[in-house]
């Protein structure tokens, strides 16, 4: 579609800020709708999650990547950018803020502020954005809202260094219903009338108006890159000032000067979710541009005659780091189609192009790249992004990036939240315990349920989550924040037990597997093709055992190899990319390729790894 010139008074930019699950992205798709961004026939209509567009992103029911949409409400055009709400992905956060100039800060009515909240709610304050308050899901049966206010309250009184900021509108709203009041109603249910008017009130309301600065020479700071099959590469950012005209000549810059001259070859605006060119626009509203060769984000491109940079923009380190490389197992080149060192280096440069929040290095010895992020989910989800687009790698076991401060060689430090019912405490703290977390407070919640709060280092954290849930039946609920960084603390002993190692290379079959299965939990069933050295179960007790998955019964007069096999096979366990992640140790690799994710010995010839083992 295809614009002279979209003409509205003002333009209002919204960032929505909330704990994952709390309603950010539902709202989102309420807000699309009732501003008729499309037709009644349209298929947008009956979806919900519109702006999750990526497969990950629904599968896993999370926002992972920042988006910006817009819609029109009485001749304003509200720009909304949606974020993520896991700490993990908090560049995502960090580097769109800086085009909004408020944030609808989303809480659930039942589960209060956590962890995300308050990481969320620190950058909009850092970036000091006017804040509204939407209290969501007032319909559910446990809802406190009254309570929940008071504690948000606490949290900005923490938080804020600014008393302008405490001055902060409170809504209340069912997102699902599409629904926002302005006072909390008594007795809501689905009958009750409602809409998003309000909401949209309060932003015209409270939030500034971004159109100004119109008559200043142009520039925009690149928050967002994207590419178009027809233009290709594109730009993302917010107009801090001035007016851009399609064919204009700019400058893109950054600190250390003018990058290049280049004439803009197209310019969009969003309407909804579609990108609309235009011939024009003005100061706030937010862009994207074509015709830039040299692009990154975080440069400014501003008027070519006047190459001034904005501010860049501050992201947090990361805090974990694994090593990618290309895949070496016997089994290397048989399920992708991407599978050399030189593939592997141009996709992850290509990543790190988009991904603010991801460091990359190539290791210097060997073929791999040391990969750091922000957190195991943030660098789970891209190995899971390249697995999916024919990618073959070996990955290493996550480690802690440690940081020299003033001679010291520190560590991060995690507040961590865990929700449990209490049958479970003692099982929660006795884990925390062994990983030498400190227990900074403990209550009763609702329902029979506690709430635990620990400080404890990311380095002892590896690996938590997952023996967590298996403790608790799947029960746990488990947020973390990074805190800072302190003194580095003693490194633990391994605390997985030992691994069922395959000792001959082959296709597993059932009697060999029912041996195997008295030794520990396998992962493996019959019928799939093994190699040795391959960890294909997981043995109760501290040290590797070596076993033959392979073995057939001996043949006398049963007439097949699994007829005579009395004892019954148990299922196999299967672990997720997450899971194996966390499993492994560092003795051992995971190899992921677009059809399975295995774990590995790195020394695969049992002679050389005993050798080893002997030596260290």
């Amino acid at each position: 579609m295809y614009l002279k010139k979209v003409e509205y008074m003002n333009i209002y930019n919204v960032a929505i800020i909330a704990h994952v699950d709390h309603g950010k992205t539902t709202l989102v798709d309420a807000m699309l709708k009732q501003t008729h961004t499309f037709r009644d026939n349209q298929k947008e209509m009956q979806e919900t999650l519109i702006m999750d567009s990526n497969d990950l992103e629904r599968e896993k029911g999370i926002t992972i990547l920042a988006k910006n949409t817009a819609v029109f409400y009485e001749s304003n055009k509200i720009n909304i950018i949606d974020t993520p709400g896991h700490a993990d992905f908090g560049s995502e956060v960090e580097r769109v803020l800086n085009m909004a100039s408020g944030a609808l800060l989303l809480v659930d009515a039942v589960e209060g502020p956590l962890p995300q909240t308050r990481f969320v709610l620190k950058k909009a304050l850092e970036a000091k954005l006017k804040i509204i308050l939407v209290i969501n899901k007032i319909d559910k049966k446990d809802a406190r809202a009254e309570e929940v206010l008071r504690e948000v309250e606490n949290l900005f009184l923490e938080l804020s260094s600014d008393e302008a900021s405490l001055d902060f509108t409170v809504l209340y709203g069912v997102g699902r219903d599409g629904k926002v009041f302005l006072k909390n109603p008594d007795n809501y249910s689905a009958e009750t009338q409602g809409d998003l008017h309000p909401l949209f009130e309060t932003i015209l309301k409270e939030i500034p108006n971004s159109a100004v600065n119109e008559d200043k020479p142009f520039q925009m700071m690149i928050s967002t890159l994207d590419y178009d099959n027809f233009v290709g590469r594109l730009c993302i950012g917010k107009i801090h000032q001035g007016i851009m005209k399609k064919g204009m000549k700019v400058a893109v810059v950054n600190k250390n000067g003018n990058l290049g001259n280049f004439y803009i070859t197209k310019v969009y605006t969003s309407n909804g979710l579609v990108r609309q060119e235009v011939e024009e626009a003005k100061s706030g509203d937010i862009i994207a541009l074509a015709g830039i060769n040299v692009l990154e984000i975080g440069q400014t491109v501003t008027d070519a005659e006047h190459p001034d940079p904005l501010p860049a923009i501050e992201v947090t380190e990361p805090t974990i780091k694994v090593t990618i490389g290309p895949n070496t197992s016997p089994f290397a080149g048989r399920e992708g189609q991407f599978t050399t060192s030189r593939q592997i280096r141009e996709r992850l440069l290509h990543e790190k192009q988009i991904n603010v929040g991801l460091k990359i290095e190539e290791e210097e010895h060997g073929n791999g790249f040391i990969v750091s992020g922000r957190g195991e989910l943030h660098l789970a989800i891209l190995i899971e992004t390249m697995r999916r687009e024919g990618y073959e790698l070996e990955v290493s076991r996550p480690q802690v990036v440690f940081k020299k401060i003033e001679g010291e060689i520190c560590e991060p430090y995690e507040e961590v939240t865990v929700l449990i019912d209490k049958e479970y405490v003692g099982a929660v703290t006795e884990e925390f315990g062994k990983r030498k977390g400190s227990l900074l407070s403990m209550k009763p919640d609702r329902n029979e349920m506690f709430n635990l709060v620990y400080k404890i280092s990311s380095q002892n954290m590896i690996g938590l989550q997952n023996i967590l849930m298996t403790a608790t039946k799947g029960t746990i609920t488990l947020n973390s924040y990074l805190i800072g960084y302190e003194k580095r603390g003693e490194t633990l002993p391994q605390l997985r037990s030992g691994a069922l190692v395959s000792y001959e290379s082959g296709e597993t079959i059932i009697y060999g597997l029912v041996n195997a299965q008295d030794r520990g939990t396998l992962f493996v069933g019959a019928g799939e093709q093994v190699y040795s050295g391959m960890v294909v179960g997981i043995n109760p007790r501290p040290d590797d055992i070596e076993i033959n998955v392979c073995k057939e019964k001996k043949l006398t007069n049963n007439r097949s190899k699994g007829e005579g096999v009395k004892r019954i096979l148990s299922p196999a366990t299967s672990l997720s990319l997450e899971q194996a992640l966390d499993f492994i140790v560092d003795d051992e690799l995971l190899e992921v390729t677009p059809k399975n994710v295995r774990i590995r010995k790195r020394i695969l010839d049992h002679v050389m790894r005993k050798r080893s083992h002997y030596n260290s």
